[in-house]
C-alpha cells in the first residue's frame, strides 16, 4: 500500500520528537559512549519498522520498496535523532547479509534483535598478523562434531567491549589458497574463551579492541552462508561498509534543503568569513561538501551504485569533506587551536582515522582503479598458494 509523504511525517511524530537545528550530533560515537540513547531511539522506530523498512516487517522492517525507503530516510531527518554508531554493524552489515546469506532460524534469531537494538554486533575481520591483506588472516576454526573450535585474535573490532554478538571471518582450510578456504561465524562475545581488550584512541575513546578468542566452540547453525563463503561474504560486507560511509557527512549538516551546515554558520558567526583567504578555504570546504551530498543522493537513486566498487569514490569523498572541515576548523581558531577546549577539538583527533576505517583510502583507490577504471591489477603471485605455504612475519 503506497504511503505520502505526510502519512510518513505523521506516523513519525507519534513517536519521535521534532528535530532541534541547534543540536550538535556527535560523529561515530566520538566523545560518547552512552548505548541507551540509540536503543531508546531504535525502541521507538521498531514497531513502525521506520529504522529498517526494506527488512520484512517480522524482523522490525515494513517490506517497503527503495522508493518509499528513501522518503521515510528524508523524513526521519526532521526528527530527534541519536548516533547509531554502536549499532551500525548489525543494521549496516550484518542485517542485510542475513537477509541474503542467513537462515530462517538465523534471521529469526538475529534480524528483530538488532532492529530493536537490544544486541549489538561487532566485525571481526582484521588481525595483527595479516596486516592490510584481509585474505591472510589465521584464526583457525577447526571442524569438531556439530561444531567448530575457533582460535586466534582480531584487532580494530570496533563495538567489540560491549557486543553481544562477533561476524567472524576465520580460515577453515588452511590447505586452500588464501581467498578459498575461509568461513564466516557468528561467535557469542560472552562465551567462555573469548577475551576483549579495549584500546585506547589518542581522541579519548575506547571503542577499538583486539579480541582473543581461545578454543571457543561455535555450532554450525552459527555459521553464517556455506562453507568456504567467508571471503565472498567478507567483500559483500566491506561494499556495505563503504556505501554506509560514503553516504554522509558525519553530522556536518546531511540534508540538502537544510541551507547552510551548521559548521558554515558556526565559522560565519565567529567572525572568520570576514578574511578573503580563509573565507576561500571555507568555500572550499562547502563545495566538497555539496559535492558529496548531490552525489550520495544519486547514489541513493540508484540502489546498486552505493554497495559496488563505486562505494569506495563515496567513501574517499565524505572521508575528504571531514578532513578538510576536521583540520581547517582547527586552523581557524588560530593559537586558540592549540587548546583542548577549543571548538572542533574531538573531530579534529577523530579525522585521521577516517581514512582507515572500513578500509585505507589506498585500498579504495586499488577497487576504483581495477574495478570502476579497469587499468590493470597488481601483481599478486601469491594469489594461488595454499595459505599454509605463505610466508608470514614472525
Amino acid at each position: 500500500m503506497s504511503v505520502t509523504d505526510e502519512e510518513i511525517h505523521r506516523l513519525l511524530s507519534e513517536c519521535l520528537p521534532g528535530r532541534d537545528p541547534d543540536t550538535r550530533s556527535t560523529v561515530l560515537g566520538a566523545g560518547s559512549d552512552d548505548l541507551g540513547i540509540g536503543r531508546r531511539y531504535l525502541e521507538a522506530l521498531v514497531e513502525g519498522g521506520w529504522m529498517v523498512p526494506t527488512w520484512p516487517v517480522a524482523h522490525g522492517g515494513r517490506d517497503a520498496d527503495d522508493d518509499l525507503a528513501v522518503r521515510i530516510g528524508t523524513a526521519l531527518g526532521g526528527y530527534e535523532g541519536a548516533d547509531l554508531y554502536p549499532y551500525g554493524v548489525g543494521l549496516s552489515l550484518v542485517g542485510p547479509v542475513l537477509l541474503e546469506r542467513g537462515t530462517s532460524e538465523q534471521q529469526a534469531r538475529w534480524l528483530r534483535a538488532i532492529a530493536d537494538g537490544s544486541e549489538i554486533w561487532c566485525q571481526m575481520f582484521s588481525e595483527p598478523d595479516a596486516g592490510s591483506d584481509l585474505a591472510n588472516v589465521g584464526m583457525r576454526a577447526d571442524r569438531d562434531g556439530d561444531g567448530w573450535i575457533l582460535g586466534g585474535s582480531k584487532v580494530w573490532t570496533s563495538r567489540g567491549a560491549y557486543s553481544r554478538w562477533g561476524m567472524c571471518l576465520a580460515r577453515t582450510d588452511p590447505g586452500a589458497a588464501k581467498h578459498r578456504g575461509l568461513t564466516m561465524f557468528a561467535v557469542d562475545m560472552d562465551a567462555e574463551g573469548v577475551e576483549v581488550r579495549t584500546l585506547d584512541q589518542m581522541n579519548g575513546d575506547r571503542h577499538f579492541s583486539e579480541v582473543f578468542v581461545s578454543g571457543v566452540r561455535v555450532p554450525d547453525t552459527d555459521r553464517i552462508g556455506d562453507l568456504g563463503s567467508g571471503w565472498a561474504i567478507a567483500l559483500q560486507t566491506l561494499a556495505l561498509e563503504r556505501a554506509s560511509l560514503g553516504s554522509r557527512s558525519f553530522g556536518g549538516g546531511d540534508a540538502p534543503e537544510a541551507g547552510l551546515p551548521p559548521w558554515l554558520q558556526d565559522w560565519r558567526a565567529a567572525g572568520h568569513m570576514s578574511d578573503p583567504v580563509r573565507r576561500q578555504e571555507a568555500m572550499r570546504t562547502y563545495v566538497l561538501h555539496r559535492v558529496n551530498q548531490l552525489t550520495a543522493a544519486r547514489a541513493a537513486s540508484v540502489a546498486s551504485v552505493g554497495s559496488g566498487p563505486a562505494g569506495s569514490g563515496a567513501k574517499l569523498r565524505s572521508v575528504a569533506v571531514f578532513k578538510a572541515r576536521a583540520y581547517l576548523g582547527k586552523d581557524l581558531t588560530g593559537a586558540a587551536g592549540m587548546l583542548v577546549e577549543s571548538p572542533g577539538h574531538l573531530e579534529f583527533l577523530t579525522a585521521p582515522s577516517m581514512s582507515i576505517r572500513g578500509g585505507t583510502d589506498e585500498v579504495q583507490r586499488n577497487i576504483l582503479g581495477e574495478r570502476v577504471l579497469g587499468l590493470p591489477p597488481e601483481p599478486r603471485l601469491d594469489k594461488d598458494v595454499p595459505w599454509r605455504d605463505l610466508l608470514r612475519g614472525g
